[in-house]
């Protein structure tokens, strides 16, 4: 692993990504880039560490080339040095996700965030393979844990020795197995980050540094006070306020968590708007799951506010 020590404490945020009407454009609709810049710009304000273009919620597979270069592009500027920006470099096999690498390190983002190969169960030989060409392009690599998705398990001792190539120098843990946490500290020298919203406060605890995460979209400055309260050792005040967003963060590990988000976000007053295909708009009953947990995380921050003052 470097012997240089990438900072990744903090609230990085895997960004949405709004789009606009436009007939010409893939489904219909134009990444607005001008709103995302907006949003980068809103989350750095409110607090967060840095933002993450090009996730899954930033619905990076449904993206042309062209627009998920500039999507790179639009948050390295947008943030203009106030903050990380961590590009997904997510590929289908190490030759995409090189390229992607190449391209953010061009474009000026500071790390890169990846998945093992996706569309493919890949074994542990070719998903060292994956990251060591990774690595290699230069930018510290963040490897992503998400076993539901790709069916490709990170497990610790797999962790450990991905942790030995130069570069690796964190993973964003997201099985939701919270036992992990110690058995990858363990085994090896890595930057435990939480990847899943509704287990935050169990893996901190347990030695995570920093979160990656989805409903910051939507409630930054309460989701950086949670992360600060634990980094200070305020247990009760963290979950205290952990306890009135949970039920919502829990969409963060749903199959529509992209739809879930972007209701959310429309719901405080900011555009979350539509998502591409293969996406589609929430199922009534799921839309009505979301309102009423928003509406409760809400009024929970409304009340806490009101107690304080």
């Amino acid at each position: 692993m470097t012997s240089e020590h990438f900072d990744l404490g903090g609230v990085i945020v895997a960004t949405a990504l709004p789009y606009k009407p436009d007939s010409s454009a893939p489904a219909g609709l134009a990444v607005d880039y001008e709103r995302y810049a907006e949003h980068c710009d809103w989350l750095i304000s409110n607090g967060c560490r840095g933002v993450g273009p090009n996730g899954s919620l930033g619905e990076y597979s449904s993206l042309t080339d062209e627009e998920r270069r500039r999507v790179v592009q639009v948050a390295v500027e947008a943030v203009g040095g106030r903050g990380l920006v961590l590009a997904g470099v997510h590929g289908a096999g190490w030759h995409q996700a090189e390229h992607w690498a190449e391209l953010a390190k061009a474009d000026g983002a500071d790390a890169v965030l990846a998945l093992p190969p996706t569309l493919y169960r890949a074994s542990d030989e070719q998903v060292v393979e994956h990251y060591r060409h990774i690595a290699g392009v230069g930018l510290p690599t963040m490897i992503y844990n998400n076993p539901v998705d790709t069916k490709v398990d990170l497990v610790p001792p797999l962790i450990a020795e991905l942790a030995e190539i130069d570069g690796v120098v964190a993973v964003k843990e997201f099985s939701g197995d919270v036992r992990r946490a110690f058995e990858i500290s363990e085994l090896c020298d890595i930057d435990i980050i939480a990847g899943a919203d509704d287990v935050l406060l169990e893996l901190m605890l347990d030695g995570a540094v920093g979160w990656f995460a989805g409903f910051p979209n939507t409630f930054p400055a309460e989701s950086v006070a949670i992360y600060e309260h634990m980094v200070a050792g305020r247990y009760d005040q963290a979950r205290e306020l952990y306890k009135q967003l949970v039920t919502v963060f829990r969409w963060d590990s749903r199959t529509e968590f992209v739809q879930a988000i972007k209701v959310g976000m429309d719901m405080v007053g900011r555009y979350g708007g539509p998502c591409r295909p293969p996406r589609g708009p929430l199922t009534p009953d799921h839309e009505k799951q979301v309102r009423a947990a928003m509406d409760r995380a809400i009024s929970g921050i409304e009340a806490l506010s009101a107690e304080a003052a």
